[in-house]
């Protein structure tokens, strides 16, 4: 409960200083009235004193209900893209039998490249809030993982689940990247990307190199390469080179971890102002309350 008071936030915080205003004039601007003197009132003073303790406390309650209500309180719940203007990205992730072997995290040897990179990955996807990412991976074949897809969290559980071998122990490197092609083609985003990630000798593609890097020209793709320890450096600088990208070697964990910081740094969104944030406003709570305190007050004082 506290919690969730303490996630309310207000659009005119300015106008709660009018509750400071009510209350110093509540005590400070009180009105100047004649004093009669009548004896043999006192029967009724208890009376009259809690009547008048009531009526106060109501009359606060009407006033700040009133006041907190003006100034809007609501409860952020998310943000939405209202046009797809951002960059639209693909990982193309290698899978194949050799990602199983080890040495790339120095600090602990036994964990397999795939392992590595599956962290690092799961690091970079949320840090593309305003991003379409997709997940492709290969191995003797490949295979789409997630569509373009917004929901990062969904993507990261995903990535969990994925395992060396999932699509066989060879390389369709190329192959994998007609697939991005195909994801991405209808892509309306105002940029096209590919990270493609490998660790070896294209063994299994059924399409030329000549034909993919039409393909992704075609379609104004820009790819990054990043290759891991003694991969096809000249096919991967070749494929980056003619889309306008970049390509990288990593040798280590916090090599791959540098490479996919950078990458994340040249290609940035810019649609900050496409956003719109849900919110749940909660001024009817206090207004009601305001409400109900007018009538009980306006009751009593008709009594009187």
């Amino acid at each position: 409960m506290f919690d969730y008071l303490l996630s309310i936030k207000f659009e005119y915080p300015y106008l709660l200083l009018l509750i400071l205003l009510f209350v110093f004039c509540s005590i400070f601007c009180k009105a100047k009235i004649p004093t009669y003197i009548i004896p043999h009132l006192n029967i009724f003073s208890q009376s009259k004193r809690k009547s008048v303790i009531l009526t106060s406390i109501l009359k606060y309650l009407v006033i700040i209900g009133s006041i907190i209500a003006l100034a809007s309180p609501y409860k952020q719940l998310n943000t939405q893209l209202i046009k797809n203007d951002g960059i639209d990205i693909v990982l193309s992730l290698d899978t194949s039998g050799s990602m199983k072997e080890r040495g790339l995290n120095r600090a602990n040897e036994n964990e397999q490249r795939f392992d590595v990179v599956k962290e690092i990955v799961k690091d970079f996807i949320p840090k593309r809030v305003n991003d379409n990412i997709a997940i492709v991976v290969f191995g003797t074949s490949v295979m789409m993982a997630t569509p373009l897809s917004f929901d990062k969290e969904a993507q990261k559980e995903i990535v969990d689940y994925l395992e060396v071998g999932i699509v066989g122990d060879k390389t369709a490197m190329l192959d994998s990247l007609a697939s991005s092609v195909n994801i991405l083609k209808e892509s309306k985003a105002k940029s096209k990307i590919v990270i493609l990630l490998s660790d070896g000798e294209d063994n299994a593609s059924n399409i030329p190199l000549e034909i993919i890097i039409k393909l992704l020209k075609k379609y104004s793709i820009k790819v990054y390469t990043v290759g891991i320890g003694n991969s096809n450096k000249i096919m991967l600088n070749k494929i980056s080179n003619e889309t306008n990208g970049k390509s990288y070697i990593a040798y280590s964990k916090d090599d791959l971890s540098e490479i996919y910081k950078r990458i994340d740094l040249l290609e940035k969104s810019k649609i900050e102002n496409n956003k719109i944030t849900l919110k749940e406003y909660l001024f009817f709570y206090p207004l009601f309350l305001a409400i109900i305190a007018l009538i009980i007050y306006i009751y009593l004082k008709n009594k009187e």
